[in-house]
Parts: structure tokens; sequence; C-alpha cells
């Protein structure tokens, strides 16, 4: 897994000193606490999209957000989100969906990949 959630958490080292990262959630960046946690594999509740490929300043995605129906904590199933023509921002599942229902993006479950990371915070800069 990585950095700050910047490109959708890659290559954060497990057990490393923790630190605060951001992503997206509808349409607003969030606060979340790194690294993340390792989970069994597949066991992820909450959709998280990793976008492979996607423009400058894409973070990754979270489907569901504290407060929200079927949120579980920061236990996230991890998708990666590939687009199939220019990229463009995504901020938001619901942009997600609306994008792979176009044709715009390639969606993949990643069990492998499950985490867990709560968000802390709501409307970061």
């Amino acid at each position: 897994m990585a950095g700050l959630l910047v490109a959708g958490l890659s290559q954060v080292a497990f057990g490393a000193e923790p630190g605060f990262g951001k992503l997206f959630l509808n349409g607003q960046v969030v606060g979340t606490v790194v690294p993340p946690a390792q989970v069994a594999p597949g066991s992820g509740r909450d959709p998280f999209y990793k976008v492979t490929n996607g423009v400058s300043g894409q973070l990754g995605v979270a489907g569901v957000g504290p407060g929200g129906p079927g949120y579980h904590g920061g236990d996230w199933q991890v998708f990666t989100v590939t687009f199939n023509k220019a990229p463009y921002l995504l901020t938001s599942g619901s942009a997600v969906a609306a994008a792979e229902a176009r044709g715009d993006v390639t969606v993949a479950r990643h069990p492998e990949q499950d985490f867990r990371c709560p968000i802390t915070s709501t409307a970061v800069g």
C-alpha cells in the first residue's frame, strides 16, 4: 500500500509511524489515519476506489463515510478504477459508478488489498 492516500494508498509500509492522509468522500476531501492496518484478504466491507491512472490531484475515493448507511469504520473493500479514455477527476462513489456505466472506467475488485483506516475528519483542505 502506498503513501498518504494521494493516489489511493500505495506503498505505505504497515507498522510505519502514524500520520494523516486525505481521500475523497462525496465530493469533499476528508482526513484519514495512515498507515492503514492490515485485515484478512476479502474482509473489507466499505467500498474504496483506488484510481490507477487518474489525473493529477486524484485521491482515493471512499464510497461511504461516517454517519452514512453501511459505513463500518473504514474497513475498506478495495476496487481499482482504470480509465479507458482520457482521465478526469473522480470524487465520489457515485461518480465512479457513473463513469463505469458510461464505459469510461473499468472497476475491478482486489480483496488481497483490503485494509482498515478510519476517516478522521471531514472537509479538509
